[in-house]
C-alpha cells in the first residue's frame, strides 16, 4: 500500500470558485490536480482538509493523494507545484504520511480565522481579506455572546439549512477568540474559532450573528436561544467570504513518516 503524501497548501481565494474542483471554473483541487497530473505523467486525485467556499482563503489547508511513487525530492516537488499553481495557490510544505492518512478524517483540530475592519474608513490593504463593517463594534457583548457558542451543540442554527437535512448537525467548538490587530498599519478585529469539525457556512454564520451583537442589534443571550432554536431563520446573516482564513489543521505526529 502506497504511502500518502501531504500537501500544506496557502491561497487566495478572491478570484477562485472554492476549493472544489469544477468544470470550466478556477478551483484550488482543479489547480492542484492539473498541476500534479502533468508533473507525475498521471491522473491524481486529491482530498483536502476542508471544502472551502469561493472567496474563501487558506493559509494551512492540508492535501492529501495517495503517491504514485514517481514524486521528485520534496524541495523541487514544491517548486514545480508552484510554478504551475501559482500566483493565487502556493504550495508550502510537502510530507509524507501513514497510507491510512487522510486529510478530512485524521484531522484532530480545525482553526479558522475571520477579520473585520470596523468604523467608517474602508480597509485598503486588507481589502481582499476582511469585512468591512462600517459601524464601532462591542466587543465585550461579542464576546459574552460568544462563550453560549462553546463547547458541544446542535448547530442547524448555525449552517446552511439545505446541507442540515438529515445530515448530523451537532459539532464542538473549544476556542472563541474576538481580538484587535494591526495588520499594515490598519485596524481590524479577528475572529478566531478552533474545533474538530464544522457545518457548511457554519463559522460564517456564526461571524455574522456575533457582528449583530457587536453593532447592538441583540442582545448576547440572543445568541443563546437561536443555538437552542435549530433554526437557520434565527441567526444572523452570513457573513462575506472575503474576511475568512482556514488558517490551521492539527493531526498526531505519529500520522506522519
Amino acid at each position: 500500500m502506497n504511502d500518502a503524501i501531504a500537501l500544506t497548501v496557502s491561497y487566495d481565494g478572491t478570484h477562485l470558485c472554492g476549493f472544489a474542483r469544477q468544470p470550466g471554473q478556477p478551483t484550488v483541487q482543479g489547480k492542484l490536480e492539473a498541476a500534479l497530473g502533468t508533473i507525475l505523467g498521471e491522473p491524481v486525485l486529491t482530498v483536502c482538509a476542508g471544502r472551502t467556499d469561493a472567496g474563501v482563503h487558506a493559509l494551512g489547508q492540508v492535501v492529501t493523494y495517495t503517491s504514485t511513487g514517481t514524486e521528485p525530492e520534496p524541495r523541487a516537488f514544491m517548486r514545480s507545484l508552484n510554478a504551475l499553481c501559482e500566483p493565487d495557490v502556493v504550495v508550502t510544505g510537502v510530507r509524507r504520511a501513514d497510507p491510512r492518512f487522510s486529510a478530512r478524517f485524521s484531522a484532530l483540530g480545525r482553526e479558522y480565522r475571520y477579520r473585520i475592519v470596523p468604523g467608517p474608513v474602508p480597509p485598503l490593504f486588507l481589502k481582499r481579506f476582511a469585512w468591512a463593517v462600517p459601524k464601532t463594534l462591542d466587543l465585550g457583548a461579542m464576546r459574552e455572546a460568544a462563550t453560549y457558542l462553546l463547547g458541544e451543540h446542535d448547530f442547524t442554527s448555525f449552517c446552511v439549512k439545505d446541507s442540515a437535512i438529515d445530515k448530523p448537525t451537532v459539532r464542538r467548538i473549544d476556542t472563541i477568540e474576538i481580538l484587535p490587530e494591526h495588520q499594515l498599519g490598519e485596524h481590524s478585529i479577528v475572529i478566531r474559532i478552533v474545533g474538530k469539525a464544522f457545518l457548511h457556512s457554519m463559522v460564517r454564520i456564526i461571524v455574522g450573528t456575533l457582528v449583530d451583537v457587536g453593532r447592538g442589534k441583540r442582545p448576547p443571550e440572543w445568541v443563546g436561544e437561536v443555538l437552542v432554536a435549530q433554526d437557520r431563520a434565527l441567526a444572523g446573516q452570513t457573513a462575506p467570504p472575503q474576511g475568512l482564513t482556514l488558517w490551521h489543521v492539527d493531526y498526531a505526529e505519529e500520522c506522519w513518516l
